[in-house]
């Protein structure tokens, strides 16, 4: 009875006009991005986020979130047309999609993936509605010692599981550790790491190090991408209708994908790519022909693609109960919420109802808004791969300087802008993950203040971290996965090695 009061509370709220409408703006844009290759969901959400400064915050985290998984659903276009991904998670749909639009299918798959995206989003909502209030009433015991625990464990699972060495995701959170502390200490009121510039004083601009990062490197990354204007190819309603084959073919593999994103949704730092190629793998190990994937399998792009939807939503989890963003996107919505002076965590469902529940059903009204524009629109939105990328790139980069140049009507944002794409590119060339750094920049001001008032109840004593049940299971599991990373990377040189030596 509890949770139908709480949904017509939600419903009540995202059905207002301004929730409504920017819903609707931030699924179209979220699909457009996703669309268009090389500019990520991060970009556009940082571009973007000057705007919810001046709505309510319920309004704010619906069109943000709106961004995120309609991306989700967009990604997968350029995949199956272009075998390019729009974000890291479609890749895996272009080992099969991109065959079916060489055998004449692409309106069939990309008919299936948006049923798939649906199908996932829907199953990791319902778990969102039914077990994010009580994880969040458990997570009401927590403490400071707690929350320092699961901080530690999200950064180091962000750092390690991210794409690429390690060791280079864990710089990367390292230098996002030491921009967090750039500023005001809250304790003792001294400047850090500010060499007298007054404008730090309060802190680096989350948003001008987001653009920056993210805007501005995918621009300069993707520079001397080939033009796209002639890529495009035609597609009919009729030739996107499924046969019963590959509704058969692909109802198991949506529920598997749905149920695998949703578990890895809620894992901080593993984020919707390990989904999609874990959904993508189980499906080959238990198909009863595994040859057939990679040469157009319905199995190959709606299990993925129902993985990396489900876990987009059930990333909302840990950040909404715990204040513990799953990834990137989580922790610019967790800035979105600060920027409002929403402290994270449990008290948010208690306190602001609803921002929570209004958000859980602007989730519902959103795939539903996804599934109607994506299919009889597909083709409109194949249309947009025909912009060149030499009108798009600069069109991104001067609404980047507005939106950053509105936050505070202040030159030095753009500078800051300017100098983070830089140092951006650079991590880019040198093949370090920028994602971690701004889990790091986010978290650490916030790991810090729990571990500093940790020791004050403790009076110094470090072993408050282990004495205490739910933080020492935590920091077990961040030792138990830093071994495990470990010994996966020996294993795989030791592999590498032996097939060195054979080759020889």
């Amino acid at each position: 009875m509890e949770l139908i009061d709480n949904l017509y509370l939600g419903f009540a709220t995202a059905l207002s006009f301004q929730n409504l409408m920017y819903c609707l703006l931030g699924v179209t844009i979220g699909m457009l991005i996703g669309v268009l290759p090389g500019v990520g969901n991060l970009a556009a959400i940082s571009m973007l986020l000057p705007l919810t400064f001046y709505v309510e915050p319920t309004t704010a985290l619906v069109l943000l979130a709106g961004i995120y998984y309609g991306a989700q659903y967009g990604g997968s276009t350029a995949s199956i047309l272009l075998n390019l991904p729009g974000h890291p998670a479609a890749a895996v749909v272009c080992l099969d999609g991109y065959p079916m639009t060489r055998e004449g299918r692409a309106g069939v798959a990309l008919f299936m993936t948006t049923i798939a995206s649906f199908v996932g989003s829907a199953f990791a909502i319902v778990l969102l509605a039914a077990f994010a209030p009580p994880l969040a009433s458990i997570a009401l015991s927590f403490g400071a010692a707690e929350y320092f625990a699961i901080m530690v464990l999200g950064l180091v699972g962000a750092s390690l599981l991210a794409q690429g060495s390690p060791i280079k995701g864990v710089a990367s959170v390292i230098i996002g550790l030491v921009l967090g502390l750039v500023g005001t200490d809250v304790t003792t009121g001294m400047q850090r790491f500010a060499f007298g510039v007054t404008y730090v004083y309060d802190g680096i601009n989350i948003v001008a190090l987001a653009m920056g990062l993210f805007g501005i490197t995918e621009v300069i990354a993707n520079v001397g991408r080939v033009d796209n204007s002639n890529a495009t190819k035609r597609i009919t309603l009729r030739s996107m209708l499924p046969t019963r084959d590959d509704v058969k073919r692909s109802l198991a593999p949506m529920l598997r994908g749905s149920a695998v994103g949703s578990g890895v949704g809620i894992l901080p730092g593993a984020g919707v790519a390990i989904a999609s190629f874990m959904a993508y793998a189980i499906e080959k190990r238990v198909a009863r022909d595994p040859s057939r994937f990679g040469k157009g399998a319905i199995e190959g792009i709606t299990a993925p693609e129902s993985a990396n939807n489900a876990a987009a939503q059930s990333a909302f989890i840990p950040t909404l109960t715990l204040g513990i963003p799953g990834d990137a996107v989580m922790a610019l919505m967790l800035g979105a919420l600060m920027i409002h002076g929403i402290a994270p965590g449990p008290t948010v469902i208690s306190e602001t109802p609803e921002i929570f529940w209004g958000l859980v059903a602007s989730f519902l009204i959103g795939n539903l808004i996804l599934l109607v524009l994506n299919i009889p629109f597909i083709s409109v939105w194949v249309s947009i791969l025909r912009i060149p990328y030499t009108i798009l790139f600069p069109s991104v980069i001067l609404f980047i300087v507005i939106g950053v140049y509105s936050i505070n009507n202040a030159h030095v944002d753009v500078l800051l802008v300017a100098a983070f794409g830089a140092m951006g590119y650079w991590l880019y060339l040198l093949k370090f993950e920028p994602a971690p750094l701004l889990l790091g920049f986010i978290l650490g001001p916030l790991l810090e203040e729990n571990f500093r008032r940790s020791l004050l109840i403790s009076r110094g004593e470090l072993g408050i971290f282990i004495e205490r049940p739910i933080s020492a299971t935590f920091l077990a599991l961040t030792v138990l996965l830093v071994a495990w990373t470990i010994i996966s990377s020996l294993r795989r040189r030791k592999r590498q090695f032996a097939s060195v030596e054979e080759a020889g």
